[in-house]
């Protein structure tokens, strides 16, 4: 654990001392102040990570309302910055209180040295993890800067790392010529990946030709890839150009290949291999340069073992494969599609961004699109509800019972902070639950 600077605030300077030594046990660095006055001085200019405060200040007081001024003052000044506060007895209440405001935890006079040992000790290590988080942030902040500086991202939408990951390799396959394919299930964002790849690639500026293989019956899949002459097959009155003809000089994106027959597979890897194939009906070859990048949401594998899918195909395709994570997996994205993706005009309600987040998301991004849409609809003012999303409320995380809180409490020495963390909970749930078991604080 890192040295850290504690703010020692009483009036009381053998306090202060006592604190000084207990705390250089861990090497912590401490600074003292014996006024509230003194102490905001000391924040203002020193770089502090922790405050532990007296609630007490003059001879003739007990309220504990100068240690509450103190904490909003601090608060008011690093609303981040975790207090712990020490407290006789007669002030229990208004310690208390202050937790429930947002203060760390308290200590009562005399303290436990142990005790107080692991508070400071947890909330450091809360407050490393804290900025630790914050850095990472501001890493994945500008290398997303930096991709979009680099590369044309084609309006993708994105702020988790998983996806971040995603898109960075996209970017990075996209100007070698080999076959990529992309899994992931359906409605996470295979196609935006596909035009990133095209976009970046050494035939950006030809055709960028799509085919869904699953929305197409197998007998005209053959004919939509390749192209017919007339009389073909029932209905071919004339003859039809085909997506290889199309994407000519380009790229052609095959979703859902899975769904291809076993007699366009056998034709595709052969166009694959050699860049010729002939139109249903004809017997003419015709010679093509066509990027080839194909997705899917089944188990190829599956179906390899199965007899349904090449294997050779399948390595043909799968020269470099890039993985979609589900929306669920990539929870930060949720609420910055839900942004782009609404309807002008329209805003999100503060339990509409809570709702977004807490639902699984089967049916991905396109799942989202769709209730957002639902919901801009439904909305009768501007702001959408989360009433208005009516999305599958997540089952109600079950109340923790007396046994649980006191077992929790126990290991971890009477430590709220701690225990809370083990919980699940933060500080200020856990002193209101055992506030409403009338489990006592020490």
């Amino acid at each position: 654990m890192n040295m850290a600077t504690v703010l020692v605030i009483d009036d009381n300077p053998a306090v202060a001392t006592a604190l000084e030594v207990l705390l250089s046990l861990r090497d912590h660095r401490t600074l003292k102040a014996e006024s509230p006055g003194a102490g905001l001085a000391v924040l203002a200019r020193e770089q502090v990570d922790l405050v532990i405060q007296d609630m007490n200040f003059r001879a003739d007081t007990t309220s504990g309302a100068e240690g509450a001024a103190l904490f909003r003052d601090i608060r008011a000044r690093r609303a981040d910055l975790p207090v712990i506060l020490l407290t006789a007895w007669t002030q229990l209440e208004s310690a208390v209180e202050l937790v429930k405001a947002g203060a760390a935890d308290y200590i009562a006079k005399p303290w436990d040295d142990a005790k107080l040992l692991a508070t400071v000790d947890n909330l450091v290590a809360l407050g490393e993890a804290r900025r630790e988080l914050s850095r990472r942030r501001d890493d994945e902040t500008r290398r997303r800067s930096e991709l979009a500086d680099r590369y044309n991202l084609c309006g993708a939408i994105f702020a988790d790392p998983a996806m971040e990951r995603v898109v960075a390799l996209a970017c990075q396959v996209a100007r070698a010529d080999v076959s990529v394919l992309i899994t992931g299930p359906n409605g996470a964002g295979k196609e935006k990946v596909a035009e990133i790849i095209q976009a970046n690639s050494a035939v950006r500026e030809g055709p960028f030709v799509t085919l869904n293989c699953g929305a197409l019956p197998s007998e005209l899949i053959e004919a939509e890839l390749f192209g017919a002459e007339v009389g073909a097959y029932t209905g071919a009155t004339r003859a039809r150009e085909g997506k290889f003809e199309s994407a000519d000089g380009g790229t052609l994106f095959l979703d859902e290949i899975g769904n291809l027959s076993a007699a366009g597979q056998m034709k595709l890897l052969r166009v694959l291999e050699t860049g010729r194939f002939e139109r249903l009906g004809s017997n003419k070859e015709r010679q093509v340069s066509v990027r080839v990048i194909s997705a899917t949401n089944a188990d190829l594998h599956a179906m390899i073992r199965a007899g349904t899918f090449r294997e050779d195909l399948y390595y043909r395709l799968n020269t470099i494969e890039i993985r979609v994570p589900p929306l669920a997996q990539r929870a930060d994205d949720i609420l910055p599609l839900a942004q782009a993706l609404l309807t002008p005009g329209k805003r999100l309600a503060a339990d509409a961004k809570v709702a977004l987040r807490a639902h699984a998301w089967p049916g991905n991004v396109r799942e989202l699109k769709n209730a957002l849409a639902r919901a801009a609809l439904l909305a009768t003012g501007d702001e959408i509800t989360a009433a208005d999303l009516a999305l599958a409320a997540p089952a109600p995380p079950e109340e923790l019972d007396r046994p649980t809180i006191e077992a929790a409490l126990a290991r971890a020495g009477g430590v709220i902070a701690q225990a809370a963390a083990e919980l699940g909970l933060s500080r200020q749930a856990l002193y209101r639950r055992m506030e409403k078991l009338s489990i006592p604080r020490e």
